[in-house]
């Protein structure tokens, strides 16, 4: 019996800096795309941050985990509420027309 600790598997630092910077990144800006038409972008850099985090760094250890899952969320829904917004104002200005 040994009471060694396990290993932390896959562990390197500079990756995990880089990784827990991008799941900040993508928080912030899955905040800020949640405002409509203004965070369409910032929302879009939220969700090519988890997926570049993802795509790069698929074995490494994320202590910002929940960061980068919930900004992607966030982003993900700020641009369905740009869309929707964008469409809403669309049928409202069609609808107008017609009066």
């Amino acid at each position: 019996m040994s009471s060694h600790p396990p290993p932390i598997p896959n562990f390197d630092p500079i990756a995990t800096k880089i990784i827990i910077k991008k799941s900040m990144q993508a928080f912030v800006c899955g905040l800020i795309g949640i405002l409509p038409i203004i965070g369409v972008i910032p929302g879009i850099y939220a969700i090519i941050c988890s997926g570049y985090v993802h795509g790069k760094y698929p074995d490494e250890w994320n202590p910002a985990s929940l960061y980068l899952s919930w900004g992607a969320r966030l982003g993900a829904i700020g641009v369905l509420f740009s869309i929707l917004t964008v469409c809403a104002l669309m049928l409202a200005w069609v609808a107008m027309q017609f009066d």
